[in-house]
């Protein structure tokens, strides 16, 4: 059976990956890995620090070792070290983001996302235009931060959390389509989605989906 490794840098990741893999992939064998300091550590840092970016590969490794036929990062804020774990191991890493992107760029023109965790925001929009040049795609990227958001999030109050995020989708309404930027946004999805007419993409599924084709 194959093995996929999820490894998460915050609990409330974790249900929302799940959910994707019970609705696209639930045959297949899931292993999680969660060091919930990761995000606190980015936080104060600022940036994604070097050491930040060694216990990210140090995760994947071990997953590699543990028997990962695939690896999955949940966390969207640790670009450089999910690169340097893809380079590293002979086993497919998928970052966060990436296959959502990718369902952004067949859509075309310009994308919104909307955002939670502000640090992490940066990254992404290097990620996602570098993502562009290779697939050579017209897609540009307008980014908001959703105001109490997060706060709502690590407080454990879902309802308070979807609900800014949905009212948020409205001001990105001129967009082609909307990107909910974090895994944990996707709680979310279907409130936000009722409040445009644009396309609502959410990270899990896109990626269950691009993990279960790899891995056919």
């Amino acid at each position: 059976m194959v093995r996929i490794t999820l490894i998460h840098a915050v609990q409330a990741a974790v249900q929302p990956i799940e959910d994707a893999f019970q609705a696209r992939w639930p045959e297949v064998r899931r292993t999680n890995l969660l060091d919930d300091s990761l995000t606190t550590d980015r936080a104060v840092a600022g940036t994604e620090t070097p050491a930040l970016s060694a216990r990210m590969v140090k995760l994947a490794r071990y997953a590699a070792e543990s028997g990962a036929d695939g690896i999955l990062f949940t966390c969207s804020a640790f670009g450089k070290g999910i690169e340097e774990a893809s380079l590293s191991l002979p086993l497919p890493v998928l970052k966060p983001n990436e296959a959502m992107f990718e369902a952004a760029f067949e859509i075309g023109g310009r994308i919104g996302m909307l955002a939670t965790f502000e640090p992490a925001v940066a990254s992404m929009e290097e990620e996602f235009r570098a993502a562009a040049r290779i697939a050579d795609s017209d897609a540009t990227l307008e980014t908001l931060i959703v105001p109490g958001g997060r706060t709502a999030l690590m407080t454990g109050d879902l309802v308070t959390h979807d609900r800014l995020i949905a009212e948020a989708t409205v001001a990105l309404d001129h967009c082609s389509a909307i990107l909910l930027a974090h895994f944990s946004m996707a709680t979310a999805e279907t409130a936000a989605q009722a409040r445009t007419r644009r396309p609502v993409l959410s990270a899990p599924v896109s990626a269950v989906e691009k993990l279960k084709t790899i891995m056919a």
